[in-house]
């Protein structure tokens, strides 16, 4: 067990210093990406396989996604109140930001950004949002409700049925309350409830509480963030290898699902998602937010890597255990056991695996918990490369 261990961290150890080495000294947590970075041929590999792109295209669109993350800050201050909210236009390579007042859109070009015209402001979409997430927290909301989401492109808050539900009373009503909240629509385009992404203990390369199996999300000074529903805080954490890790020092779910757990007892951390055996590991080398639209790629426990696009940010996700705010939606799959890991856009990381519906064979939609949420929560500063 020991010499496992060893060799799993000199793979990193060549990650580092062989070819796709940093370029620099350790940077902050909210370091820019660097656009000319030669990537992990795994990331490469599995956005070619998820995303259908040769490794050419792939390189050309995670340069042109950083520089609209670096963008997304400067073109929303630029906005002010006639902010609608912004993606990524794989069409145009740029970051198109949504305005209800078109006499701002001169300024919001001038940071690189394109604009499309809006009714409705962000606020306005945000106060909504709040009004039905109160609206839950009245009582929890119907089972045939999936969640609900600003859908950006769309200018509206969408509330997200299970397909082929029948809607009863209870539901009915959430609708009709829901759609007093302002500019909202129903869609039954969940395929089933969604649900959180924990699993028995199997084998793999996980960690475990109890009997529970979840996959780590990213190293912080002093320790690790993961998702909450894999524990409580003061739960013990045991590696791999079955030996102790550390506990859970913090922990949320539901309304939030973040954790962090500390490392110690011989355990260190590393700059690196590891890729469980398949792929090479990936370097982190910071946290800028991907728009919506960007491509988006996971690494977890159970299935490994797979990619997708970012669907919407800022959605509450309606688990059996209760709603979890804040949620960032994706089109990636995932499985039993994944619960906690790794999303990276690039190099960037985003959050930790949380739940969703459907699987790796048919497909699915995920969600995860913003890491940034997770890092100020608690004070954590992210190990990067």
């Amino acid at each position: 067990m020991r010499r496992r261990r060893v060799v799993r961290v000199g793979l990193s150890a060549l990650l580092l210093f062989g070819g796709i080495a940093a370029t620099g000294p350790a940077t902050a947590a909210m370091a820019a990406p660097t656009n000319n970075l030669e990537y992990s041929p795994g990331l490469i590999e599995a956005m070619s396989t998820d995303l259908g792109l040769s490794a050419k295209e792939a390189r050309a669109r995670l340069a042109l996604e950083a520089t609209a993350a670096e963008v997304a800050p400067t073109a929303e201050k630029a906005a002010g109140s006639a902010y609608a909210g912004s993606w990524y236009d794989e069409e145009t390579g740029k970051l198109t930001v949504a305005l209800t007042d078109g006499d701002r859109a001169e300024a919001v070009r001038g940071t690189g950004a394109e604009t499309v015209s809006a009714k409705y402001s962000a606020r306005t979409l945000d106060r909504a949002m709040a009004d039905i997430d109160a609206l839950a927290a009245e009582k929890n909301a119907p089972s045939q409700v999936a969640g609900w989401g600003v859908d950006t492109r769309a200018n509206e808050v969408v509330v997200s049925l299970v397909k082929g539900a029948k809607k009863d009373a209870a539901t009915k009503d959430f609708i009709k309350r829901a759609k007093a909240a302002g500019p909202v629509t129903v869609r039954a385009d969940a395929t089933e409830a969604p649900s959180t992404f924990a699993a028995g203990t199997v084998g793999g390369d996980p960690y475990y509480t109890g009997n529970v199996r979840c996959s780590i999300g990213f190293s912080v000074h002093g320790g690790f963030v993961t998702a909450g529903h894999c524990g409580p805080q003061g739960q013990q954490v045991r590696g791999w290898d079955h030996s102790q890790i550390g506990h859970f020092q913090g922990s949320s779910f539901p309304g939030d699902d973040l954790a962090w757990v500390n490392v110690g007892s011989g355990w260190w951390t590393e700059p690196v998602v590891l890729g469980y055996g398949t792929i090479p590991d990936q370097l982190v080398r910071g946290s800028n937010v991907a728009p919506v639209g960007s491509s988006i790629c996971r690494s977890g426990s159970t299935t490994g890597w797979h990619c997708g696009t970012v669907l919407a940010h800022n959605e509450t996700i309606n688990y059996e255990q209760g709603a979890v705010h804040q949620m960032t939606g994706t089109s990636v799959c995932a499985q039993g056991g994944d619960s906690g890991g790794s999303f990276l856009a690039g190099d960037q990381a985003q959050g930790v695996t949380s739940g969703g519906y459907g699987d790796c064979s048919a497909g699915g939609r995920t969600w995860y918990q913003p890491v940034n949420e997770i890092l100020s929560r608690y004070g954590l500063t992210l190990h990067t490369a």
